[in-house]
């Protein structure tokens, strides 16, 4: 073969390699949710009950993030109730 032609396939083959292995990585990627869709379809239940503790923890987080927004609301209004006293007071 000539120089030329092998020196042309040289970056032909470097960008075709990483091309290839992302569209390899999508198909694969693909194939997993399809099997994941099959099996939520089918019914078959979460082995390690990941998603049970999964809900556990958010139901968890939002009773913790009901607390904290009771305590901003409680800070917010004494802050405005401390605003309000120097008005009142000098009237």
């Amino acid at each position: 073969m000539d120089r030329h032609v092998i020196a042309l396939f040289i970056p032909i083959a470097a960008l075709a390699i990483p091309t290839v292995a992302i569209i390899a990585n999508a198909v694969l990627k693909l194939a997993r949710l399809r099997i994941e869709e099959a099996k939520a379809r089918a019914g078959v239940a979460d082995p390690t009950g990941e998603v049970g503790l999964l809900r556990d923890d958010v139901a968890q987080l939002r009773h913790e993030l009901g607390e904290v927004q009771e305590r901003l609301d409680f800070t917010e209004r004494m802050l405005a109730q401390q605003r309000e006293a120097p008005k009142l007071e000098g009237r």
